[in-house]
């Protein structure tokens, strides 16, 4: 007689568990396209359409598209009530988060100043 998943994972050590149950929960979380995330906020592509001021055909090409501008990826996440946010994963380094990449206002002042001072740095070190 054959053992049901449960089962197994059941007999599995606790630390095993606990991963499994992560990374499944990481899975759940995970959204394969646009229109699983629309179906997921309950949304028709009439409203979307209607919301971005587009027809409905054009919400299905967006959804089937796999390169796009971030400013329609971020009104189209807005669109279904959430809101876009960019990580970056450098090598030997923890995730950073751009706030303010593809927004239409200018950089803070102090990230301005800092962008400006690293580059003159990187320039002199170059002479």
């Amino acid at each position: 007689m054959g053992h049901s998943l449960s089962d197994i994972i059941t007999a599995l050590p606790p630390e095993e568990q606990t991963f499994i149950d992560g990374s499944c929960q990481d899975m759940k979380q995970t959204v394969e396209a646009l229109c699983e995330l629309r179906q997921i906020a309950g949304k028709a592509q009439a409203e979307i359409a209607s919301t971005l001021n587009i027809k409905q055909p054009s919400v299905s090409q967006i959804e089937q598209q796999t390169d796009m501008y971030l400013s329609m990826l971020r009104s189209y996440v807005e669109t279904v009530g959430g809101e876009l946010q960019l990580t970056v994963k450098l090598l030997h380094r923890p995730v950073l988060r751009i706030h303010q990449f593809g927004d239409a206002g200018a950089p803070s002042q102090a990230a301005a100043r800092s962008c400006r001072t690293q580059a003159q740095i990187g320039g002199r070190r170059g002479r």
